[in-house]
């Protein structure tokens, strides 16, 4: 008669199934917040490390105008005493012909009064 007796529900194994499905929902939203905030932070991560860059960028930009127009001005400088020591040294090879030409008229007259 066992065999048709009817089965009563064990009210035990019934919530024991509840309890297993609530822990495995719980897990399962606790899994995915958790995989929301790590994806958060590494968005945030990659967010800071672009800015970090950008500003690294920024500067280097800046930095290399800077230097750009010091070496215009340095240029400018070089340029300004190359052409005054050109200046400089024509004016004193003007002075050395000068020099030679009435060291020549000299020597000539000296030359003619000797023969008077």
């Amino acid at each position: 008669m066992t065999a048709f007796t009817r089965r009563l529900p064990n009210p035990n194994q019934d919530n024991t199934m509840k309890q297993t499905t609530l822990a495995i929902l719980a897990l399962s939203s606790f899994l995915i917040v958790g995989c929301d905030q790590q994806k958060a932070a590494i968005d945030s991560k990659a967010a800071a490390t672009k800015e970090a860059i950008d500003n690294t960028k920024d500067a280097v930009n800046t930095a290399a105008a800077d230097a750009t127009k010091q070496t215009e001005a340095n240029a400018t400088i070089v340029k300004a005493d190359i052409e005054a020591s050109k200046e400089s040294a024509q004016a004193q090879l003007d002075a050395d012909k000068k020099k030679a030409d009435a060291e020549a008229t000299a020597a000539k007259a000296a030359v003619d009064a000797a023969k008077k």
